[in-house]
């Protein structure tokens, strides 16, 4: 691992600094307010090349590793959590799986639509009884002649409404079974398939999320990604990367709501001083700081092996698991020195407080992580 400053990295973190001055900056409460998920951002963000920044260049990416795709994610996040996390559920979770487990055919059919957000991708294992117990899906694909016939429902699904394609697993086997999960590509149009309920939701409220419904949708044969059975295999693999995403999300989140805290805490004064001078203030600030510096070294850890392909299992989930953790943390920590002003929305670290909450929850919590990572210590 290299810790000097990487020139690429440079020029992409001040690209995705000035994208989120221009584009973003300007609307972040309007669109939290209204919960409006700004379509037309998106499709901005896919000129720039940052809806498909591991997707190669042969299928219309960027062509980047994990290294320059978590800088990206940071960024936005320092600025407008929301929109991080729907650039993060495209990219590594809808996008990612056709790359990684599409036949050639599938990846020249749907990455580059996904790679330049022509098209906004979704994704779908979460249903309404089943959140980590994923083995005991309801919705089921069966086999009729040539086609495959899907029925049930997925819930808490980034952008089930706007998105103009999903990878959903379905379960192919019986409940609990081994290898009873596969996984397909569902184009929106498709009769049958529709969307449900919009969540109304603590934060992250520019990030759309949704039910998806399936009722007697029929798909060929040619939308199934790899092979019955190896559904849930191929999540877990997925959900690997994913983790990295959710970090980098807390990244930014804690980095946009210390940045906030210490501006305020250098200007504000009482008793003749500025209130950062105050050890009980300047001793969250360096609590801070540390927390954030400790949760980007496990991030970076943790791109350099998938960049890698090495096993990154644990420091996947050791990344998503302290990163989330500390990004609540801080961002509470943040509201505390603004005090009565960080309570309401004049300011920004209300915002990232509400925010902070998914990433312990979204993509595995942080139980789930710990489950993760005392499964593999002893199998070491």
């Amino acid at each position: 691992m290299n810790f000097l400053e990487n020139e690429n990295l440079t020029l992409i973190a001040q690209s995705a600094q000035d994208f989120a001055k221009q584009y973003i900056q300007p609307n972040i409460m309007e669109w939290d307010e209204a919960q409006t998920f700004p379509v037309e951002v998106f499709k901005e963000l896919g000129k720039m090349g940052f809806m498909g920044v591991l997707v190669p260049e042969q299928y219309g990416g960027s062509g980047l590793s994990y290294e320059e795709y978590v800088t990206i994610v940071d960024e936005i996040s320092q600025v407008d959590p929301s929109i991080g996390l729907s650039v993060a559920a495209h990219n590594s979770l809808c996008t990612n799986h056709i790359l990684e487990f599409g036949n050639e055919e599938q990846k020249q059919r749907w990455l580059p639509k996904l790679a330049t957000a022509e098209w906004i991708g979704a994704w779908g294992l979460t249903e309404h009884n089943t959140g980590s117990d994923a083995g005991g899906m309801s919705t089921t694909a069966v086999k009729d002649g040539d086609e495959w016939v899907i029925n049930g429902a997925k819930n808490f699904i980034t952008h089930a409404i706007s998105g103009d394609v999903a990878v959903i697993m379905t379960r192919t086997g019986e409940k609990g079974a081994k290898n009873n999960t596969t996984a397909f590509v569902i184009e929106k149009g498709t009769p049958g398939f529709t969307s449900g309920k919009k969540e109304n939701k603590l934060g992250m409220r520019a990030s759309e999320t949704a039910e998806l419904i399936f009722d007697n949708v029929r798909l060929s044969d040619a939308n199934r990604l790899g092979n019955v059975g190896d559904g849930f295999k191929q999540a877990l693999k997925v959900l690997d990367g994913g983790r990295i995403s959710i970090a980098a999300l807390s990244l930014g989140i804690a980095k946009g709501a210390y940045k906030a805290a210490l501006k305020y805490a250098q200007e504000r004064h009482q008793f003749g001083t500025a209130i950062a001078n105050f050890q009980a203030i300047n001793f969250k600030l360096a609590e801070m700081v540390t927390e954030i510096e400790a949760s980007e070294l496990l991030i970076r850890k943790a791109s350099y092996l998938k960049n890698n392909k090495k096993p990154m299992s644990t420091e996947g989930a050791m990344a998503k698991y302290y990163a989330s953790e500390a990004c609540v943390k801080i961002s509470n920590d943040a509201v505390q020195i603004f005090g009565g002003y960080g309570y309401t929305k004049d300011f920004p670290v209300e915002k990232f407080y509400r925010d902070s909450k998914l990433c312990t929850i979204g993509e595995g919590t942080t139980e789930i992580q710990k489950l993760v990572i005392g499964r593999n210590i002893l199998k070491d």
